[in-house]
């Protein structure tokens, strides 16, 4: 291992997995029946055909095929182009399952396709604080031309709270600054999904930014002209 977890070859990698054989069943020649198992079986199949192998019991079955997934998930999105919301939840709707809120940022190229997904930040049951600092610096670093947001509700409503529309303006704004734009704010459940692009809240209404600058007036942000004109008049 000197040279690092890229120098073995696929066969010693599951030998890895394997740790060691079985009474009659070198290490070796097991997970030689693992490779040729998990080259002839598909996503759907792999955990029932490793399960028929002998020397493969459910125990070491789950660890190969959950470590299959979890390569599958981490490498299966680069480069595939998102057009629509729907093409996205392929790649983020096993967030949907997780008991706490999980904060994502997908970040992707002038081409709309995805560069990486990042979790951003996890939050307690029913909330997660994002600031929009966390939320660019990986945006930036991937030089990535645009972002699309997206968390899950473990209550199972994926209709968007008041604090996740403020905290998609607050971002959106802040994506103006960059040059990177938010392209949507997905919502995730394990029952479906909710766009905040396509119910058009994306973007600050007309009666929220009026409704701003009369707090910005109230608040005594701004001079009136009448003011400043007595002034400069005396």
């Amino acid at each position: 291992m000197r040279n690092g977890i890229t120098y073995p070859t696929n066969l010693e990698l599951i030998m890895l997995l394997l740790g060691t054989g079985t009474q009659g069943i070198p290490v070796g020649k097991l997970a030689q029946r693992v490779l040729n198992t998990i080259t002839a079986s598909s996503r759907d199949t792999l955990l029932q055909n490793l399960l028929k192998l002998e020397g493969i019991g459910p125990s070491k079955a789950i660890t190969i095929a959950a470590a299959m997934e979890f390569g599958r998930r981490q490498n299966n999105h680069t480069g595939k182009q998102v057009s629509k919301p729907s093409d996205l939840i392929p790649f983020v709707h096993h967030y949907a399952m997780q008991e706490q809120e999980h904060f994502i940022c997908v970040t992707l190229n002038g081409a709309h396709e995805i560069i990486k997904i990042r979790t951003v930040s996890v939050g307690t049951i029913n909330k997660t604080m994002v600031h929009p600092r966390e939320v660019f610096t990986g945006a930036i670093k991937d030089m990535a031309a645009a972002v699309i947001l997206c968390h899950n509700h473990p209550s199972g409503n994926c209709v968007p709270s008041s604090d996740d529309i403020e905290t998609t303006h607050r971002l959106v704004e802040a994506g103006e600054c960059l040059g990177i734009n938010v392209l949507d704010h997905l919502i995730i459940t394990t029952k479906g999904f909710f766009s905040i692009k396509e119910e058009g809240l994306l973007e600050p209404s007309l009666e929220e930014e009026l409704e701003e600058l009369e707090e910005d007036y109230s608040s005594s942000r701004f001079v009136s002209c009448a003011s400043a004109n007595s002034n400069s008049l005396s």
